[in-house]
C-alpha cells in the first residue's frame, strides 16, 4: 500500500466517522475489510512505519502536556488519535509537535481537561483482516524498528517544556484563565 492510499483510507473513514476517534476507527475497519487481504497487510505495514516515524521525544512531550501525562501505551494511543486527525495534522505534528497548540480541540482541552486517545485506531488492520478472512493478520517478517527514546527529556520540567514546546506549554503548563 502506498502512503497516499493509506491516508486516503483514513480520510474516507474520517468523512464517514463523524470525526470522533471510535467511529473513525470502526469505519476504517469496515473500509479496509472490503479490500484484498494483501492490501490489509500493506496497510498494517504502513501503519507500523507511520507509528515508528512518529516515535519522537518531543511529540511524546506534547502528548504528555496535552493529556496530563502519557505512559508508553498512552503515547501509542495518542498517536492513534493523531492518525484520526488526517495526514496534514499528523505530518506537521511529527515535524513540529508544538503545532498541536493550533488545533481547536487541543486549545479547548487546555480548559476542559479532555484527553486524546484512540487505542482502537491502532488495531484497525488486525480487526479488518479478521473481518475479511476470519483469520489472524500474518506476522510481519520484516518489522520496523522503533527509535530508542531513552534520552527523552523530563516532561515534568516546566522550563524544559516552555523551551521545547512554548505554545503548548502556554496552554498546559500555565493554563489560560477562563
Amino acid at each position: 500500500m502506498r502512503t497516499e492510499d493509506f491516508w486516503q483510507l483514513i480520510d474516507e473513514a474520517r468523512a464517514g466517522g463523524g470525526g470522533e476517534p471510535g467511529p473513525v476507527a470502526a469505519r476504517a475497519v469496515a473500509l479496509l475489510a472490503e479490500r484484498d487481504p494483501e492490501d490489509i497487510v500493506g496497510y498494517a505495514r504502513h501503519q507500523t512505519r507511520v507509528l515508528a516515524a512518529s516515535h519522537k521525544a518531543d511529540l511524546w512531550g506534547a502528548a504528555y502536556l496535552i493529556n496530563g501525562g502519557a505512559s508508553a501505551d498512552g503515547f501509542e494511543h495518542f498517536r492513534g488519535w493523531l492518525m484520526t486527525q488526517g495526514r496534514a495534522v499528523f505530518a506537521r505534528a511529527v515535524t513540529e509537535p508544538d503545532s498541536l497548540a493550533e488545533l481547536p480541540q487541543v486549545r479547548a482541552a487546555s480548559l476542559s481537561g479532555e484527553e486524546f486517545s484512540a487505542e482502537r485506531m491502532l488495531s484497525v488492520p488486525w480487526d479488518a483482516y479478521r473481518k475479511a478472512t476470519a483469520t489472524e493478520l500474518p506476522a510481519d517478517r520484516d518489522p520496523v524498528r522503533t527509535p530508542d527514546l531513552n534520552d527523552f527529556w523530563d516532561f515534568d520540567d516546566e522550563e524544559e517544556a516552555r523551551r521545547r514546546l512554548p505554545r503548548l506549554a502556554a496552554l498546559f503548563v500555565e493554563p489560560p484563565l477562563e
